[in-house]
């Protein structure tokens, strides 16, 4: 069997960059909340290219799909859910376009975001219901050209396995993340230390796993470094959001600085990180930055330390990490909590 595009890149480097924002972009390009993104694959095709090459172009290594809500269950909320694989499929097929015009090897994550419902037994949604939304997803990705399939913010176990089986029946690659936006556990409590063991468990694992979103790129960081303390030899991902959402003229803005993600991406790259990106708020602008760091800035012999953490990406935003090891660290008041990019 061939090595998969990103399997060979993580051969060649010792780490590489992910992109930033999808929803933070698109709302810059006029999107207007609420309304569903994974439309723009058709209507609004130039735009989704737009927000492909602008990743592309800050030296981005991997870039992930506009397709964060296209399973099944989230459409309907759009009355598309009858136009899954189209739309999903699209979302590649443009993303394959950008990245093969690159010059250089770029890796298309068809991004599965979670289902938009809850596990049983707190909800509704059967595990082999999930399977079904994440496989009919990850198909249209498939069809479309993507070269690894990538869930994120997933924040139950289940859901997690279920993509994981998913890309397994569509014979895809893959990589997954977790939110961890709970005081260091995720919605669904599970804590860095639980994740690493239900990686580890899986028969079908993925090829990095970690963190994206969550509060700030602090409590990501910490949450890095719990698995890294793991031993898995598997890469660890880290995409945090840029800084901490506030509230502007009746909009969310993130506070964090292309100096914060450049601090932020050496720090992650040094808490034991190799692929790089960020989350809600990272602009092309940020990734510049964050680029220019990680290849100007020599990489350290140690992990850095909670303080260290702290003292160049601001306080956590909890005393703990979700694994009780970490009571007395610095902690900031929480504003707010996150949504999508």
């Amino acid at each position: 069997m061939t090595q998969d595009a990103l399997s060979r890149l993580l051969d060649q480097n010792d780490w590489l960059m992910a992109d930033g924002a999808t929803g933070t972009t698109l709302f810059n390009m006029g999107l207007t909340s609420g309304d569903a993104p994974e439309l723009w694959n058709v209507d609004e095709p130039d735009k989704i290219r737009a927000l492909y090459q602008g990743a592309v172009d800050a030296g981005s290594d991997l870039f992930l799909t506009n397709s964060f809500g296209g399973t099944a269950a989230r459409l309907k909320l759009h009355e598309a859910h009858t136009r899954v694989h189209e739309l999903n499929r699209i979302a590649a097929e443009l993303g394959r376009e950008v990245a093969d015009k690159a010059g250089r090897t770029v890796v298309v994550a068809g991004s599965m975001g979670p289902t938009g419902e809850i596990m049983e037994p707190m909800g509704p949604l059967t595990f082999d219901r999930a399977v079904e939304m994440f496989h009919e997803q990850a198909e249209g990705l498939k069809a479309g050209g993507a070269d690894v399939l990538w869930a994120e913010t997933i924040s139950a176990g289940d859901e997690y396995r279920a993509a994981a089986k998913a890309a397994e029946l569509a014979g895809m690659p893959w990589c997954g993340t977790m939110s961890f936006d709970t005081a260091g556990r995720t919605m669904m409590g599970v804590t860095s230390t639980d994740f690493v063991s239900l990686v580890e468990s899986l028969p079908n694992p993925p090829i990095g796993f970690g963190a994206n979103c969550g509060v700030g790129a602090s409590d990501l960081l910490r949450t890095i470094l719990g698995f890294a303390a793991s031993g898995s030899e598997r890469p660890i991902i880290a995409k945090g959001n840029a800084g901490i959402p506030k509230y502007v003229h009746g909009h969310i803005h993130y506070d964090g600085t292309p100096e914060l993600m450049a601090d932020y991406a050496v720090l992650a790259r040094d808490c034991g990180a190799r692929i790089i990106g960020g989350c809600c708020g990272t602009t092309p602008e940020h990734l510049v930055a964050m680029r220019a760091a990680l290849e100007t800035r020599p990489k350290s012999d140690t992990k850095p330390t909670l303080d260290e953490i702290v003292a160049r990406l601001g306080a956590f935003s909890s005393a703990s990490d979700g694994t009780g090891d970490n009571a007395g660290a610095p902690v900031r008041e929480r504003r707010g909590r996150r949504r999508r990019d």
